[in-house]
């Protein structure tokens, strides 16, 4: 459907001052044209989108849902061409990223190392967010991709993944801990301790997947503390709170704090890169080549 710039700001005003007269003054726009543009605009779609009374305007249940789609259109908008004018004055480029501290191994560090090497010109801004604020950011434009741990267990609309690195489980346990020196555990062997875990509404899919997991060795985890980071996971099983199941990763950065120890039959987790699905600028297009490599 063919719907105008300035027919989708009228829209988005009269939605947000639910009054043509503010709207109009909001626009400094006389409100007959403003009225105008929001017949046609509802002539196009086919339906209503304002119940007009005499002293009141409310959306309609049509309104309210175009209104959701459309809110975040005049940001994107404005930042496509802020891109567009650094661009044409040979700014850098620049692809802000979030991520995971569970992600951050060696090889998503050469991977930033390469990228770097090949494209000089753009700059990398990471922020540390959990894996639902990242995909919360990336479909309302405010980051341009994640590394977000695993797939979620349902998949957000609008928003691809891409499978980038793979790695084993492991149990960490506090210096000392009985289990502390084991060269390898079984599972089910853990059933009777206190775990630490990431928790399930900053990393559902996590979460879910390290449930499972003890589901299968035939028990429940008995969760005592948990956290939205894996580090700070790590960091109270360093202190003794109790023991956790986190990627192999974690043992590069917590160093001799916890003692990390392999688990029998090797669990492993894929780690994914997620961004908008279609609409992929060329830096973004560019990192996921060198992920793929």
């Amino acid at each position: 459907m063919d719907y105008s710039i300035r027919e989708i700001e009228c829209f988005i005003a009269v939605a947000e001052e639910l009054s043509f007269t503010r709207a109009a003054r909001r626009l400094n726009l006389a409100q007959p044209p403003l009225s105008r543009h929001i017949r046609t605009l509802e002539e196009k779609i086919g339906a209503q989108l304002f119940s007009r009374e005499p002293r009141r305007v409310a959306l309609t249940s049509a309104g309210s849902l175009f209104y959701e789609e459309t809110r975040s259109l005049p940001r994107l908008l404005a930042r496509a061409g802020e891109i567009a004018r650094r661009s044409a004055m040979g700014e850098t480029a620049r692809l802000r990223l979030g991520f995971v501290s569970a992600v951050m191994n060696d090889e998503l560090v050469e991977s930033f190392r390469r990228y770097r090497e090949l494209y000089p010109a753009v700059q990398i801004m990471l922020q540390d967010l959990s894996p639902n604020e990242q995909l919360k950011a990336i479909a309302e434009g405010r980051l341009d991709g994640g590394f977000v741990g695993i797939v979620p267990s349902v998949k957000p609309a609008g928003i691809q993944f891409l499978a980038w690195h793979q790695e084993p489980l492991m149990c960490f346990v506090p210096p000392g801990h009985r289990l502390a020196g084991s060269r390898s555990l079984a599972l089910k062997s853990l059933a009777e301790e206190s775990f630490i875990a990431v928790s399930h509404e900053s990393a559902p899919a996590f979460a879910a997947h390290v449930r499972e997991l003890c589901k299968a060795a035939g028990f429940r985890p008995r969760i005592i503390l948990e956290s939205p980071r894996a580090q700070a996971v790590a960091l109270m099983v360093a202190a003794g709170s109790g023991i956790a199941l986190l990627p192999a990763a974690l043992a590069g950065i917590m160093k001799t704090a916890i003692q990390p120890i392999p688990l029998k039959g090797s669990p492993k987790i894929t780690h994914v890169f997620a961004c908008q699905q279609g609409r992929l600028m060329v830096p973004l297009a560019d990192l996921m080549k060198v992920l793929k490599a």
